[in-house]
């Protein structure tokens, strides 16, 4: 069975202790340290319910899968396509369909300039031969 890229994993080859704020960052994008710092002012914050929030971590940390090693190869570009699939999946879908109509725009325009009558841009050529 594949891995499935917008589904949470531990990142234990960027965390600290088991990977779940590392996780965490690579699942929303977010900074890893802002996770982090997130966590403890979380625990710190809530006082007696601190226990909670460090026996949720654990729980994640235990539950949850480690990152699949298919994913380590990935570039940045896929990591924040992921991402954005990840947060908004109706928004990527549309963001993929506007890239390939400017794509698709481009291609016409290069299309239309070449099989154009372009006699400066013909004879410019022909000066190079």
């Amino acid at each position: 069975m594949t891995p499935r890229r917008n589904r949470f994993y531990r990142d234990k080859a960027h965390g600290k202790l088991m990977g779940v704020c590392a996780g965490i960052a690579d699942y929303t994008g977010l900074d890893v340290l802002l996770v982090r710092v997130g966590l403890v002012l979380l625990t710190v914050m809530t006082g007696g319910l601190g226990g909670f929030g460090i026996l949720a971590y654990f729980l994640v940390g235990w539950f949850a899968d480690d990152r699949p090693r298919e994913f380590a190869d990935e570039d940045g570009t896929d990591r924040r396509f992921w991402q954005r699939v990840r947060a908004r999946p109706g928004h990527s879908i549309r963001d993929v369909r506007a890239s390939f109509r400017d794509i698709d725009r481009r291609l016409a325009d290069v299309e239309a300039h070449f099989t154009s009558g372009n006699r400066r841009l013909a004879d410019e050529i022909e000066a190079l031969r």
